[in-house]
This record gives structure tokens, sequence and C-alpha cells, in this order.
């Protein structure tokens, strides 16, 4: 009954073009945590509030911090056939093959959740509160992204095939829908002996799933006429146009079920890298540390939320709308 309060509580949230969407992200993040062992439950589950409200962090940052853009995807097909088998799995080593730029442009997802894992078992090693709410929200934010077949391709919204907007149509307007229906009771994290490998792996099975995803919209698009296929839905104080909600659910249909098993595979996956983290530290003792963000944290982000709303927004390679 707690669990589906939450779930109801979190379909509330306001939505956002982003990603999994505003709602999207949040629920990862926070579903995430109830997969952790006892050991690592209480810190993270006193702290939620946090991982839930910073899990669409890095989004915010795509259009003004450098080189945050490229976090976010990986364009496998620039790189050939069998582009995910052969691309080095070390980042050094493919930027010594492709070089960083062309890296940029095309994306580094799976690089970034190695970088990252390493970063959030050190904070866990020295005992790092701050650094360790930090790192996990942003962590489970590029693991979900890796979760995305759209963030898998050069042809990220459609633009190329004709179906621009088919993005959001996936990863936002699916979820928002239909995701109180979703079954999110996904065991317990289990600790990744190769994470490198589980991360590419991931990517793998997203990117395996292009096609139908792809097909099926153009498929039902010759179905539907022009007003059955879009509608209008109030948000907030504005009228937007939306993918109707008949088309949605028979999109959804014929993916039979797709998304909600990427979604329950980010989940799982989210708390599997924090406690893979949080062992190869050592399993430190986290009912130890701090309660809650100090204030330094809070000013942190406070200025950092002030930072980018001031910022001109920047012109970023790839995945930009």
């Amino acid at each position: 009954m707690l669990f589906v309060l939450f779930l109801s509580a979190c379909l509330l949230l306001p939505h956002q073009p982003q990603a999994w969407g505003f709602f999207g992200h949040r629920l990862l993040n926070r579903l995430a945590v109830f997969t952790l062992p006892p050991e690592m439950i209480g810190f993270y589950k006193t702290n939620i509030e946090y991982l839930t409200e910073n899990a669409t962090r890095p989004d915010s940052r795509r259009a003004v911090v450098p080189g945050e853009a490229a976090r976010h995807f990986l364009d496998a097909d620039v790189y050939g056939d069998s582009a995910l088998t052969k691309l080095p799995r070390s980042y050094a080593d493919a930027v010594a093959k492709y070089g960083e730029d062309s890296l940029m442009k095309h994306g580094i997802v799976p690089w970034q959740v190695v970088r990252m894992k390493s970063q959030l078992t050190e904070a866990f090693r020295t005992r790092d509160a701050d650094r360790i709410l930090s790192l996990s929200a942003d962590l489970g934010h590029y693991i979900a992204d890796a979760c995305v077949p759209l963030h898998t391709t050069h042809n990220y919204n459609g633009q190329l095939t004709g179906q621009r907007g088919i993005h959001g149509l996936w990863e936002s307007r699916l979820p928002e829908i239909l995701a109180a229906n979703y079954d999110f009771f996904t065991g317990p994290a289990p600790y990744l002996d190769r994470p490198s490998e589980t991360i590419w792996t991931t990517v793998g099975r997203s990117n395996a799933a292009l096609d139908s995803v792809l097909r099926f919209e153009k498929e039902l698009t010759a179905k539907f006429d022009e007003d059955k296929k879009y509608g209008f839905e109030e948000r907030g104080n504005q009228t937007v146009r939306v993918y109707s909600r008949e088309f949605s659910r028979e999109y959804h249909q014929r993916l039979a079920g797709q998304v909600e098993r990427q979604m329950r595979l980010a989940q799982r996956l989210i708390g599997a890298f924090w406690y893979t983290c949080w062992v190869d530290a050592g399993q430190p003792d986290l009912d130890k540390l701090p309660t809650q963000p100090s204030q330094k944290e809070q000013l942190r982000l406070a200025q950092e939320a002030k930072d980018l709303q001031q910022a001109p927004m920047a012109t970023v390679p790839g995945h930009e709308d």
C-alpha cells in the first residue's frame, strides 16, 4: 500500500521532455533505494528526497556545462557494424583510437558510468556523505539513460526517418500515463563482478530494441489520422500538444512491455551500481554518516541552480532536441 501511494504521488510530478522525463528519472532513483541491503538502505532512505529531487540535475546542466551533453548517450551506429563489441572499454584507448572530439560528439555514456563508479567507490571509502549523495544521484541518471534505446543512435529523435518526437513518446509519454500499472518489484540489488561489461551490455540491449521502437511507431502512424495521433492536454497554465492516449496505448501494446522492462532494468542497475561501489569500498558503516546533506552541500546546490538559471544557453553536440 505504501508503494502504491508513493507511485501515485510520483505520477503527479510535473512532466518535462528530457530523457526519461522529470517523472521517470525521479521515479527510478527513488525506487532504486528499495533494492539496497539493510546496511545501506537506512542512509539512502533518510536521504531519499535528495536522491529524488536531484535525479534530473544532469539534464539541467546539459546546455550550460561544457561536456555534459555527451554523458547521456552513445551514437553506436556512427561507428559501423558490431560497434558495441569493438569499441574500446577503456576511455583512454577510445580517445587514442577516435580522438576526444569525436567521442564527445557521439556520446560517452558507458564510459561516464564507469568513471562515476570509481568516483562513488572512492566517496564511500573516504566516508564523504555529501559526495556519496551527489554522485549517487548523478550516476543513477546516466545509468537510466543507458537503458533508453534512442540514446544509442544518431537518429535519437526520429529526425532521420520522419519520426520527430518519438524520443519523448517512448521515454516520457508512455511512462507518464502507464507506469502506474508497471511492476517495479525487482528484488535486491546484485553485486556486479564486472561493472564495465555490465553497462556496455546494457547499452547493447538498449540498441537491440531500437528497430522495434522505430518500426512500430511508423506502422501506427500510417494507421492513425493526424487528429487521432495527437491531442491536447492541460499542463499547468498551458494547453500543449501531446501524443493521444489511444495512440500511446496501442504503441505500448505493440512494444509488448518494452518500456516497463527497460525501466525495471534501470531501477535494478542503479541499485546494483550503488551497492557494488559500497562493497568495493570495504562496506563502510553508513549509519555513522550524517543523516542529511550538510549546509555546505545545500548551499552548493542552491548556487548551482542559480548559476544554471543565469548562464547563457550553449550549443551542445548531438541529441539537442
